[in-house]
């Protein structure tokens, strides 16, 4: 249970499937058309797997502790990519899969699949709490307060949040 408890740190609560009310039925959830797409060119190199996975993943809301397309934090969608895509078990828990899962490497040296780490605390301590999924042209796909999203590193919150860069032992 503790897992589950540092395992991302961006948000707590879940962003709602339905409006309130209803009778307690849920109506399915409505994507916003920019979660839709990639927005990335993709070439002949590029791991068509991991983009179909990835996109299949844009919009799902966040949830703490979540883990599957009905709501999912930063580690639990980690998680989830790296066992469809690569069948590999990784930690559920952001700081874990950098210390057990990943060997660090330089930011310069990212490619698909590496992962990306933050500190999302207001005063970056270097305490990873938040992980995401690099893609390329600096773009990763994480599970925000807003859902799962793709972002850019160059954007100045992540860039004063930054902790580490990781590529998973595969």
């Amino acid at each position: 249970m503790m897992l589950l408890l540092v395992s991302c740190h961006v948000t707590k609560g879940a962003v709602p499937l339905s409006p309130k009310g209803g009778g307690g039925q849920s109506s399915a959830v409505a994507i916003p058309e920019e979660w839709k797409n990639l927005t990335i060119a993709l070439g002949p190199g590029d791991n068509k797997r991991l983009y179909r996975e990835v996109k299949s993943w844009l919009g799902v809301p966040y949830l703490y502790g979540g883990h599957s397309k009905t709501g999912a934090d930063c580690s639990g969608f980690v998680m989830e990519v790296y066992k469809a895509v690569y069948g590999k078990d990784i930690q559920r828990n952001s700081a874990k899969i950098f210390q057990q899962n990943c060997r660090e490497i330089k930011k310069s040296d990212l490619s698909e699949g590496d992962l990306v780490f933050f500190c999302t605390r207001a005063t970056n301590t270097g305490t990873i709490n938040h992980v995401g999924l690099y893609l390329k042209e600096n773009k990763f796909a994480h599970a925000s307060s807003r859902g799962v999203v793709v972002a850019d590193l160059n954007q100045n919150y992540w860039t004063a949040h930054w902790v580490a860069a990781g590529r998973v032992c595969r």
